[in-house]
This record gives structure tokens, C-alpha cells and sequence, in this order.
């Protein structure tokens, strides 16, 4: 196989494959993200306390963390067909990609969430904030740069993911290198497209490492919530005082 007939199916796969994590992973944010946090509001001492509830959603997040993502894949076919209208191809395939990174996610935001200092919250509880100002103005924010950690992992892996489910007709470049760097005995290709996922992964990895970095550094204290700051002189402020 020629350099060019390479590069013209490894373009379409690439596009697919981008595709594909990218679709799953705003679908595993938006809903491991609220996952995450119920799991640390409802847990022992959290400001929404329900030990029923919250063991109940820490059985299914170990359930679904346990399934290997092939048998996952093959257990939701039925599923993956009625929300996609079809079991192949890159937009069945972030069906189960979704699935599988929700639960794997919640934990990542839990661990997160958990490391907020205890002292915040208290202070924001003791001032009369709602659980929903908590959420919004403490926990998250503070949360921040360990969220971010944690969608970059989430990431790696759903690329990794995804590369298995091209095996079983998920498309993307795992398709492509078991079409024709296992298939068709095109060692080479398949190498090839080791190293463009290995490219892409490590792309992945710096990005989410600086944005990790610039979080963190951001102000003093890597982000205090702004009902514990206290509120900058003026100008204004300290010619009043003045006067």
C-alpha cells in the first residue's frame, strides 16, 4: 500500500474518530459531572445526606465500571440501535463510548469534589447558602483544575475505547487498522495508525496538563470562592476613609 492510498483512508477514519470522543465526551460531562457531585452531596456529612441513595448510585457506578467495554458494546446493541437508528458506524459506537465513561467519570469528579477544603463549605453553609450556591460557587470551582485532570483522563481513555469498538464496526481508526493492518497483513499501515493515536493522546495530555496548570495558578489559593474573598479596596474606598 502507497503513502497516498494510506493518507486517503486515514484522513476519513481520523475525522471519524475525533468525532466519535468528541460526541462522547460532552454527552459524559454533562451527565457524569452531576453523577460526581450527587455522589459527594448525598455521601455521609454532605449537605443532601441520603446513605439509601447514595449507596444505591455507588452500586451502579460500580457495576458499570466493572464491565469490560467489549461485553458492554455487545450488551447494548438493542439499546445503541434505538437511540442511533443503526449498531455500526462512529455514532452507534459513542452510545456504549457514553455509557462506559459515565461511571468512570463520576468517580474521577467524586475524588475531585471530595479534596474541596471542608472549611469553605462549612463557612458557605454557615452564611445560609443553598445546596445549589454551594455547588455553583464552591465546590466546582475549587474543584476545578482536578475536573479538568479527570476529563483529560476520561478522554485518553474514551480514545482508547474507541479504537476497540472499530474492531466490531464502530468505525474510526481502530476500524481502519483491523481492516487493514490485521486483516490485510499491512503491518506497516497499522503502525502507522498506533502513532497517530499515540499523537493524539499526547496532544490530548499536554492541552489538559497547561489548562490544568493555568487553573491552578489562577489567584491566590487556586480559586477561592468569591464569598470567602474579601472585597478589594478602591481608590474610592480609601479616600472616603481618608476623608
Amino acid at each position: 500500500m502507497t503513502w497516498d492510498q494510506m493518507q486517503a483512508l486515514m484522513w476519513p477514519a481520523t475525522q471519524e474518530t475525533l468525532e466519535m470522543v468528541g460526541v462522547s465526551t460532552v454527552c459524559t460531562v454533562l451527565l457524569g459531572l452531576p453523577l460526581g457531585v450527587l455522589l459527594v452531596l448525598t455521601s455521609k456529612g454532605g449537605a443532601l445526606q441520603n446513605q439509601p441513595v447514595n449507596k444505591v448510585l455507588g452500586a451502579v457506578v460500580n457495576l458499570a465500571r466493572s464491565l469490560p467495554f467489549i461485553i458492554l458494546m455487545i450488551a447494548l446493541i438493542s439499546f445503541t440501535r434505538w437511540v442511533s437508528g443503526s449498531s455500526l458506524g462512529w455514532q452507534a459506537a459513542s452510545v456504549p463510548l457514553t455509557v462506559g465513561a459515565i461511571p468512570f467519570f463520576a468517580r474521577l469528579v467524586e475524588t475531585s469534589v471530595r479534596e474541596v477544603d471542608r472549611g469553605l463549605i462549612e463557612a458557605v453553609q454557615a452564611m445560609g447558602g443553598s445546596t445549589w450556591t454551594l455547588v455553583r460557587k464552591t465546590l466546582v470551582p475549587e474543584a476545578l483544575p482536578g475536573i479538568v485532570a479527570s476529563v483529560t483522563t476520561t478522554i485518553i481513555a474514551l480514545i482508547g475505547y474507541s479504537a476497540m469498538a472499530g474492531t466490531v464496526g464502530g468505525g474510526g481508526l481502530g476500524d481502519l487498522a483491523y481492516r487493514y493492518g490485521y486483516l490485510r497483513f499491512e503491518t506497516a499501515f497499522m503502525w502507522i495508525i498506533v502513532a497517530e493515536i499515540a499523537l493524539i493522546v499526547t496532544i490530548v495530555q499536554l492541552a489538559g496538563d497547561y489548562a490544568v496548570r493555568r487553573l491552578a495558578n489562577r489567584g491566590s489559593g487556586g480559586g477561592r470562592t468569591r464569598l470567602l474573598r474579601p472585597r478589594a479596596t478602591t481608590t474610592a474606598d480609601e479616600d472616603l476613609v481618608a476623608s
